[in-house]
């Protein structure tokens, strides 16, 4: 270790896609790499998401893909062009890794797995030099200067020299995969900008009763429309489906509106969700339905016979009291908007990504940050957030790109 590192040597802490995107542009221009990761194994997350089908990234023309960051969408523009999903799709192919279109526009390996892509890249980055360090959890820099990096080490702790180091050590979600935002405090005091981490991707408290979450916990609603008005009164709509859970409700529409969700309840202190639960069907038709004679029917037998599911009664009978849930013509308003009261969000750690993170202003146009010339900074720790369907991950490698080659210039004397 010494006090002043060779000019051509870089350090990248996190071995994420962010991360091994950073030491790929770095080793391969040359630069001496070393790749630390707190865990015992590389890409733990990466491997995660894989499960069930690897989505690499979207098909969708690239000014409406780029939409699904706003409102960052202007900082990630520069950096999602330069490392578009057609570009990842053809890094992908010279890693040996054939990919292929869904239906959906969602873009998978052709055997959608992440394992043979990760393993593939591991090879490429140790072929081309790169030196990979598990079980070095990143402590920060020893004295004032940012050139000596801390590592915490089974074995004691442990010293680095580097001229330049690329921090990717993702956000705070899935903390048992690495990524735990232990690095926040030591950003902070030396001067960096960052907004509190939250959780995104992410599902909702909700104060059920008990007996919904005994019998209806893990039961999926498919095919409904949810509606809410956010906090600056736009309303936002979006069919799909979603997951009651013993907490509250999680699951891709969910997880799709979670981000003005959580907005709204930061900003109001509660959300109210709307779900029409009959999107196929006029509120005249179910009303009809209901109206009809119910002769010797109970209540559960006549909404049965009117096609209501066992599940939306169970939500109809949260929703509503005993005397609203005799009155056909409320009952078929709560079917097509049934309000589902939010409390607050998951925890962080629960939830598929976080928001939050540097603050982009902290950084210059090679993401290097303004207060620690040197220090560069990419993916999740970055505050900005996306949908799942690819787009987190563009995100993760588009900014490591960037990230290793702002890192390269600087160490060539390019501004």
């Amino acid at each position: 270790m010494t006090s002043t590192p060779p000019r051509n040597t870089a350090a990248v802490i996190g071995g994420g896609p962010a991360g091994l995107m950073a030491a790929s542009i770095l080793s391969k221009q040359g630069f001496s790499v070393d790749l630390f990761d707190g865990m015992a194994s590389l890409g733990r997350k990466f491997l995660l998401a894989g499960i069930g089908g690897m989505n690499l990234t979207h098909s969708e023309p690239l000014p409406q893909f780029l939409s699904r960051y706003a409102p960052q969408e202007p900082q990630l523009l520069a950096s999602i062009e330069q490392f578009s999903p057609n570009a990842i799709r053809e890094w992908a192919s010279n890693l040996g890794i054939a990919t292929f279109v869904g239906t959906s526009g969602r873009v998978f390996p052709s055997d959608m797995k992440a394992a043979p892509l990760l393993r593939a890249w591991l090879r490429q980055l140790r072929e081309q030099g790169v030196r990979i360090h598990t079980r070095h959890r990143w402590l920060g820099w020893a004295g004032d200067g940012t050139d000596i990096l801390r590592f915490s080490h089974p074995e004691g702790e442990r010293y680095h020299s580097a001229a330049i180091t690329i921090l990717a050590l993702g956000g705070a979600s899935w903390p048992r995969l690495g990524a735990d935002g232990g690095w926040v405090p030591l950003l902070r005091a030396r001067g960096v900008a960052i907004q509190d981490l939250e959780p995104a991707n992410c599902g909702f408290n909700v104060d059920w009763s008990a007996t919904l979450q005994e019998k209806w916990a893990g039961t999926p609603l498919k095919s409904v429309t949810a509606h809410f008005e956010d906090a600056h009164g736009q309303r936002r709509q979006r069919k799909g489906e979603f997951v009651l859970s013993k907490t509250g409700i999680e699951g891709s529409l969910i997880y799709a509106l979670s981000a003005p969700l959580r907005e709204t309840l930061n900003l109001n202190g509660s959300a109210a969700l709307f779900i029409d639960l009959m999107p196929d069907q006029t509120l005249a038709q179910i009303a009809a339905k209901l109206a009809r004679p119910r002769n010797k029917n109970s209540l559960s037998n006549h909404w049965r016979k009117a096609g209501i599911q066992p599940v939306h009664a169970a939500l109809l009978r949260e929703a509503l009291s005993s005397e609203e849930a005799q009155q056909p013509q409320r009952v078929a308003n709560a079917l097509k908007a049934l309000p589902i009261h939010l409390t607050s969000p998951r925890p962080i750690a629960e939830a598929i990504s976080s928001a939050g993170g540097v603050e982009f202003s902290a950084l210059n146009s090679g993401y290097m940050l303004n207060a620690l010339p040197g220090v560069f900074c990419a993916g999740e720790m970055l505050h900005w957030e996306a949908p799942t369907g690819g787009y987190l991950l563009t995100g993760c490698l588009a900014t490591g790109y960037a990230a290793g080659l702002g890192a390269s210039r600087w160490l060539l004397g390019a501004s």
